[in-house]
């Protein structure tokens, strides 16, 4: 970032604004919307700002600008509508110290205006660091719909109950108490216009304690896709941000972190080929363990939670103890790789069949049976299988469907440094030295259906018929 967001306290802080024109007028109505003191600097006002000077909201001073007219201020805004007049008014400006936006003026500007959707308290701002302002009033006109008109009354009302709320409420029971507020009953009976009855629901709740939230902690075993932070589902996004804890693996991108709550604790429990600091048991004990003190878990995995990731291990655990979970699933990363290679894994007349499997088991490297039964119109994903490269390599050498066998091969998939590259089977090894791949790639071996077994299939087909 090149500009760092923050919110400015403006309650009896003095904010000049030079100019007495439209441009100026627009900036007006902003800081009118805070608690500010605005002066207007200005040889002349329009008529909007003329009747607001005559209603007591801003103070006009039409006299020589100095820099001393931008002493002690939060804020500037330049906006004669003159680029030069503003040119040299920012050199005031700049004298005094001041912080300044100048109107359409971005390599001038230490502050620029975002984009602003008001359900004050609430408030949403909307930069693109001056490169952009169509897509930010964009995004902004899609917030717009996406939240209710007094949402913002309903956050005053919680702002209101917190100190009730935290006098009678352990600090568990507090998150779970706002989390219900703005996501269910009360959120839903508010946007329909009960107010009253949303402002008894929540103090009862705080009275009582007992507002549909459950005080035991449970496990969310959650998908975060192959690579890239933004393939995570939206489910697994809102799981991050309820959680107290997440566990996460190695192969997870660290930004997919920053999704989380920013006080969740996050450790790393990621098992490095041939480095096994975190054995499946302890992981396995430490979920169930810290759901048991009433914490929300989140497990996140790499790629798809139900594929290749040691789950049910952990469910069973879960099962047995009587903690609660529940399963997002996320992108596997066959799917990934499939993406990053531009290579569908199923294509109409040619692969009919899709199999996902491991080269590697409890034992060690292995090549899976379906491999060395693979047929024409078959496309199998290997995961953690470049350990097996050597005997895919081998099984199929001087066997006629070698050359009908094409391997793509994805590393790092979805990620920075991904790689990617298609061979063949003979030249799978040698390619996979080159590229200094040793683990975390997808082989996709794909044997497409060949045009005379198609013939034989359609003819089958039409005796059947």
């Amino acid at each position: 970032m090149k500009t760092f967001p923050m919110f400015l306290q403006m309650a009896g802080r003095k904010v000049v604004i030079a100019g007495g024109g439209e441009q100026a007028a627009q900036k007006t109505r902003l800081m009118l919307k805070t608690k500010a003191q605005i002066v207007i600097l200005a040889d002349g006002l329009d008529d909007e700002l003329d009747a607001l000077v005559q209603e007591g909201r801003v103070v006009w001073i039409n006299d020589v600008i100095t820099p001393a007219s931008f002493e002690n201020t939060a804020l500037v805004f330049i906006a004669t509508g003159c680029p030069a007049v503003d040119m040299a008014l920012h050199c005031l400006a700049k004298t005094a110290g001041a912080t300044v936006n100048v109107v359409d003026q971005p390599d001038l500007c230490d502050a620029i205006t975002p984009s602003i959707v008001d359900r004050d308290p609430v408030v949403v701002a909307i930069g693109t660091e001056g490169t952009a302002p169509v897509l930010a009033r964009q995004i902004k006109t899609q917030l717009e719909q996406v939240l209710e008109p007094r949402l913002g009354d309903l956050a005053a009302l919680a702002g209101r109950l917190r100190g009730a709320a935290a006098a009678r409420l352990a600090p568990r029971a507090r998150r779970d108490l706002w989390r219900w507020v703005f996501a269910d009953a009360p959120r839903q009976a508010h946007a329909r216009g009960a107010h009253r009855d949303t402002a008894q629901m929540i103090k009862t709740a705080i009275q009582t304690g007992e507002f549909g939230a459950s005080s035991k902690g449970s496990v969310a075993l959650v998908g975060a896709g192959p690579g890239a932070k933004d393939l995570i589902t939206l489910r697994g996004v809102q799981r991050l941000q309820e959680a107290d804890v997440i566990y996460y693996d190695r192969l997870v991108d660290p930004e997919i972190l920053e999704l989380a709550r920013r006080d969740a604790e996050r450790v790393l429990v990621g098992k490095a080929p041939g480095c096994h600091s975190w054995p499946q048991e302890k992981i396995t004990q430490t979920l169930v363990q810290a759901a048991k003190r009433g914490q929300r878990v989140v497990r996140l995995k790499c790629g798809d939670p139900a594929i290749f990731a040691r789950s049910c291990e952990e469910i069973s655990a879960f099962e047995e103890a009587d903690v609660a979970f529940e399963i997002v699933p996320g992108v596997t990363s066959a799917s990934g790789a499939s993406a990053s290679a531009l290579e569908p894994l199923t294509e109409r007349d040619e692969i009919d069949t899709l199999v996902m499997t491991s080269g590697h088991l409890s034992t060690g490297y292995a090549l899976p049976k379906c491999v060395k039964e693979m047929r024409p119109g078959m496309c199998v994903t290997l995961y953690m299988a470049v350990g097996v490269a050597q005997e895919l390599s081998d099984f199929f050498q001087g066997k006629p469907e070698k050359n009908d066998i094409l391997v793509t091969v994805v590393a790092n998939a979805q990620s920075e440094n991904e790689i990617v590259f298609q061979t063949d089977l003979g030249a799978l090894v040698k390619k996979l030295a080159e590229h200094s791949i040793e683990n975390t790639a997808i082989l996709t071996l794909k044997w497409r259906k060949s045009a005379a077994l198609k013939a034989l299939e359609e003819k089958s087909y039409s005796a059947i018929a």
